[in-house]
This record gives structure tokens, sequence and C-alpha cells, in this order.
């Protein structure tokens, strides 16, 4: 498969290729776990070498559709540079993905959902509460965007990037979630968790039993032992086993993610 891979990538440069074959599995793994909305929200990955280009997906593509070969090379404003299936990109998508590129050189990747549960949890006023395990990793952890219709105009960048600050998840009120990460398996995993964390919120509130806070000064606790893991592994000091497993789980019934 390594080879066919490489072969197909016309590219002559194995970490672009990469990057694009782990953009690809994110989105494999969004719609493999249900997280996807049709053909609408992005996930946006920055090209190795590169501040000025992007990866994202055709636009008209269902997100189990989506391969390395067919992603689409963008600038920071959106402009087309490399399209395979000359399909375009969605630009109110790319706007916000656009606004957090440019101000964060840390990012790598960002990843956008609308699932009933983010937009849910993105509707009520206190937001993700520290209830569970999950929940507890974002504490302190999470930027809130008042909704200002759907994303078109360029001129909300600048709210968004000042909303965001140096966060990497980002709750966008009415409208969904958002998860940063310097490397494409670190915003994915963020928001697998931020998703589960919505998910226990609603049937925790739904269920009407009283609810059991953490003591104080837990949640702070968990989300600081929950940062020095993603630190290592950023810092590559240990192997991602976890990123390894869910793309095993793809090749095995995704496999042409890769080509």
């Amino acid at each position: 498969m390594t080879a066919t891979v490489r072969a197909l990538s016309n590219t002559g440069n194995d970490a672009i290729w990469q990057a694009k074959i782990d953009l690809a599995a994110a989105y494999r793994l969004v719609h493999r776990l249900g997280l996807d909305d049709s053909i609408y929200t992005h996930i946006s990955a920055r090209l190795p070498g590169t501040h000025e280009k992007f990866l994202i997906n055709p636009y008209g593509m269902r997100f189990d559709e989506v391969k390395a070969s067919n992603l689409v090379t963008v600038d920071i404003e959106g402009g087309v540079i490399e399209d395979p299936l000359g399909l375009g990109i969605n630009p109110a998508g790319f706007t916000i993905h656009s606004a957090i590129h440019s101000a964060r050189p840390d990012v790598v990747c960002v990843l956008h959902t609308h699932t009933v549960a983010g937009v849910a949890v993105s509707c009520q006023q206190d937001g993700l509460l520290p209830l569970n395990q999950w929940s507890m990793q974002f504490t302190d952890r999470i930027a809130y965007h008042t909704y200002e219709g759907i994303a078109l105009d360029l001129d909300e960048r600048r709210r968004l990037i000042a909303d965001l600050g140096d966060k990497m998840v980002f709750i966008l009120r009415n409208h969904g979630l958002l998860t940063c990460g310097r490397s494409v398996a670190e915003a994915f995993k963020l928001m697998h968790n931020l998703e589960r964390s919505c998910r226990a919120q609603l049937a925790i509130q739904s269920a009407g039993a009283a609810i059991v806070p953490p003591p104080a000064g837990v949640p702070q606790k968990a989300a600081g032992q929950y940062q020095k893991i993603y630190d290592k592994l950023e810092a590559g000091n240990a192997r991602d086993i976890e990123w390894e497993a869910f793309k095993r789980m793809l090749e095995r019934t995704d496999s042409d993610y890769q080509t």
C-alpha cells in the first residue's frame, strides 16, 4: 500500500502526502462517527513547509468521499491553487478557517462540526460544564464566539480571532463546535472528546436526577493532566497510539482514503 500511495501522490514530497493522508483520515473518521453534516463543515490543514497554503475538502463531496488525492490546496484568502476535481471550495466554510490559520501559526489543523449535541450545548448559556472526565479536560480552555449569521462576512474574521485568543477549543454560539490542533491528530482527538462531552451533558441534564459536582479544583487538575499528555505527543516524545488505532479502524473499511 505504501508504494502505491506514494506513486499516486504525484508530489515527490512525503511530508505533504502524509499530511493529505492524515487529513483524509480525519474526514473519514468524522463521517464514521456521525459528526458530519452532509456536504457542510470542514477540516483544514496547513500544508507542510509553508504558512500560506492549506488543504481542504472539495465542495459538494460527502466526507466519506474525501481522499488524499482529491483534497484542494488553497491560499490564506481561499484562492484555489490546486483542485484535482475542479469542484472548488465552500467560501463560507473557509472564512472561519482562514481567520484562525492567519492568526495562529501554531495551529496546523482546524476542525469544525455541526452535530446535534454540539449545537445544543452551543445554545446553552453556560456552555460546556465540567461534569465528567471527558469535559473536565476542557476546563478554562474553551473560547466562545457570538453567532453573526452564515460566515460570509470577511470582517467577522477579526472578531473570531479576538474571541479565540490562544485557546484550542472554540464553541460557536448557536452554531457548533471547533477544535484546533498542532496536528490533524490533535484536532480530531479534541473534537472526539468534545463531542462526547456534549452528548454526556445532554444525557445528564435530560435524566433530571441530582448532579454530583466534582470537588473544587479537580476539573482544573484533570485539564492540566490532559494537557501534559497532548503536549508530550505533539513534542514527539511518545507515539500517538490512539491516532494509529483510529487509522487502523479505517484501513479495514475505508482504506481508499489513502489514495
